[in-house]
């Protein structure tokens, strides 16, 4: 290897001068330091001057050494450019590893393309895996969580709101770009060429392949994280982008067979599926002396009523985990309430965030048990046309509508809310909601109830309504001080933990807000049925944890970790309906148990979903309730009939979201907004 400088040359001043007044030009723009700027025009100088010889003998050598330079270098500007300072000290050494095996499987994927020049192929790799990395920093400012493999079938909608947002280049972009102009300017002084191109493509293939099946088994039970910034820094940018990929292609089940998805078309869209039977179990294995899944309507027949669901964020029960005393109730309302009601509690398959799972647990009746752990339905699965709880309204002539009082990008509500076929959204950037009715940072649950009280008193004489509001009030992050809010007016015995204060000052406030809620709703003439419940369990200091069960969330039964899953829900009517305690369903249960109370007639999967009740009375992405058994079971430990109507649920389940060229237009027919059957 040789190594001379030409300092005078017309070329590289030239080159030296273009390349400084762009860095000039974004370190302005950025409102960087100057010092940086001036570290890379005395290196730029010296590299543009610069020229290498290598040896020809030795071009595996020096493609090693630039590949692998390469990919940690690129690995860092990707990881620098996405995360401020604190965020990248929380990435793992062992985490940027793997990253880097992954931008090292990009290089030799370039290196397909541009064989006999490595150079080419690093300055590809780089460029493009810097540009997407501005991409994913760009996404997450625009929506607040990050690029993600399914936004490619959704790339069209996100370039058509673009031109409504502002970019702006921050300071680690500026760095990243310079740095970047530094490295490719090296790349282009060291030529490295192959003479021949066919072996190396074998020996790029070997490689490529050693590097997907290590990067595939170091990965295996590592989990998609796709809320804020959790995926770039818990695993990296690269990596959890291939973990995207990876989960976004569920495989069919083993016994998965058409023909049966047929013979169960057959039994639930006749009207042999709705006989009664005598008695069940309910998920405590005790007879309930009546059919808890046969839920029947008392009201008056053509009458419909006002639907009203709230899902409510972090809504939960914490004497589920373990007994423990108050200064005073949290939920005094709320735990007062029969008359009229079906009450409970429901199994979520989250705990502690992901909430856009429970809500499409409770629309579409199917559950996180078939689907990858960490995986977000929302951000991940759901396509144009899917079947739910709004479909079937939509059928019924009712005018669909979804509230939310935060951003409309959370989750992709703005895209996944009109393929869910809702007629109205309404979300806290559009200005429906008043952001000055806020509860620490958040606008609070009152505020979301007015407004559905609003629309209620807006509605048409013969208009039929069905609202979903989620709320935002209760939502994570318990221990900083605000000045509006009194964090300490419901404590718990001791008063050590003052997360868990704070939380349960925040449900008595929802408390009050449903008591005002209800109170309303009950003196209307028009019959209103609301469904209430908490979306998962919050995330609490884990010694309080400790103190209700004395082992925290360590080595727990399979029953014990499950009421950690556990949260309340009610089902209230303002006219006269059955009464009942349901001592544990699940979330996927709910719109089935809703529909049947309003005396909706329901469809297929809605009555199959009815019957599996009986035998399976609650799932989530743990485990199920056996009957049998009295307790919780993992899927795999399922024998006898349990088993056979877990096959059949997720024989459905895939058949649903992932079988679309033999969707059962039996169990999943999808009504627009506009009530019209889509093909």
């Amino acid at each position: 290897m040789e190594i001379s400088f030409r300092f005078k040359e017309k070329k590289n001043l030239i080159c030296y001068a273009v390349f400084l007044g762009i860095g000039l030009l974004l370190t302005v723009l950025a409102q960087a330091s100057f010092r940086p700027l001036v570290l890379f025009a005395i290196l730029y100088f010296f590299i543009c001057s610069m020229r290498v010889r290598l040896s020809d003998k030795l071009p595996w050598l020096w493609t090693g050494i630039l590949f692998g330079v390469g990919s940690i270098f690129t690995t860092y500007c990707i990881q620098y450019c996405i995360l401020d300072p604190q965020s990248f000290e929380k990435t793992s050494d062992r985490t940027l590893f793997l990253n880097v095996l992954c931008v090292a499987f990009i290089y030799f994927i370039c290196h397909l393309i541009f064989t006999r020049k490595p150079g080419r192929a690093a300055t590809l790799a780089h460029c493009f895996l810097v540009v997407v990395a501005f991409i994913d920093y760009f996404v997450y400012l625009f929506r607040e969580n990050e690029l993600s493999f399914s936004d490619l079938s959704s790339s069209g909608t996100g370039l058509s709101v673009l031109a409504h947002y502002r970019l702006q280049l921050h300071v680690r972009g500026v760095y990243v770009i310079l740095g970047s102009i530094l490295f490719l300017a090296v790349i282009r002084r060291c030529d490295i060429t192959f003479q021949k191109a066919a072996m190396h493509r074998v020996i790029d293939l070997a490689v490529i392949a050693i590097l997907f099946l290590y990067v595939h088994g170091a990965a295996e039970n590592r989990e998609t994280q796709t809320w804020e910034l959790k995926g770039s820094y818990q695993n990296g940018f690269m990596l959890n982008y291939y973990l995207g990929i990876r989960d976004s292609f569920v495989s069919a089940p083993d016994d998965y067979d058409l023909e049966k998805v047929e013979e169960l078309e057959k039994t639930y869209s006749s009207d042999s599926s709705d006989s009664e039977s005598e008695g069940t179990a309910d998920a405590s294995g005790s007879d309930t002396g009546a059919d808890e899944s046969q839920i029947t309507s008392t009201l008056d027949s053509g009458k419909k009523p006002v639907i009203i669901t709230i899902m409510d964020e972090s809504f939960a029960d914490l004497s589920t985990v373990g007994e423990f005393e108050t200064n005073q109730e949290a939920t005094p309302f709320i735990d007062s309430l029969k008359e009229n009601t079906i009450r409970g509690y429901a199994l979520s398959s989250v705990y502690g965030a992901k909430t856009p799972n429970s809500e499409w647990e409770y629309m579409t009746g199917n559950s996180m048990a078939w689907l990858p752990s960490g995986s977000v339905v929302y951000e991940q699965y759901l396509q144009k046309n899917p079947f739910s709880m709004v479909s079937t309204l939509n059928a019924e002539g009712y005018t669909t509508i979804a509230m939310h009082p935060y951003y409309s990008t959370g989750w992709k509500r703005n895209t996944n809310y009109p393929k869910l076929g809702f007629d109205e959204q309404h979300f806290m950037d559009d200005g429906y909601f008043d952001e000055t009715n806020i509860v620490r940072d958040y606008i609070t649950d009152q505020e979301l109830f007015d407004k559905i009280i609003n629309r209620y008193e807006q509605k048409g004489e013969d208009e039929n309504l069905f609202i979903m509001g989620i709320t935002m009030q209760n939502h994570g992050g318990y221990e900083d001080y605000y000045s509006n809010f009194n964090s300490n007016e419901v404590t718990a015995e001791g008063g050590r933990f003052n997360d868990v204060d704070q939380y349960l000052s925040l449900i008595h406030e929802t408390d009050n807000a449903v008591k005002n809620l209800i109170t309303y709703f009950q003196s209307v003439d028009q019959p209103v049925e609301i469904i209430f419940f908490g979306d998962h369990q919050p995330s609490l200091d884990s010694w309080f944890y400790y103190t209700l069960n004395g082992k925290g969330m360590s080595g727990l039964t399979m029953d014990e970790m499950e009421n950690f899953y556990k949260v309340p829900f009610f089902i209230w009517t303002n006219w006269d309906s059955q009464e009942r305690e349901v001592s544990c369903t699940s979330l996927n249960y709910l719109s089935t148990m809703a529909l049947q109370v309003a005396g909706i007639d329901l469809p297929a999967y809605n009555k199959f979903l009815a019957e599996m009740r009986e035998h399976i009375p609650a799932i989530n992405s743990r485990g199920y309730y056996s009957i049998s058994q009295q307790k919780f079971l993992h899927f795999e430990d399922a024998v006898g009939e349990e088993q056979e109507w877990l096959d059949n649920y997720q024989m459905l389940q895939y058949n649903c979201m992932f079988d679309k060229k033999h969707r059962s237009s039996v169990f999943f027919p999808y009504y627009d907004s506009a009530g019209n059957l889509v093909e």
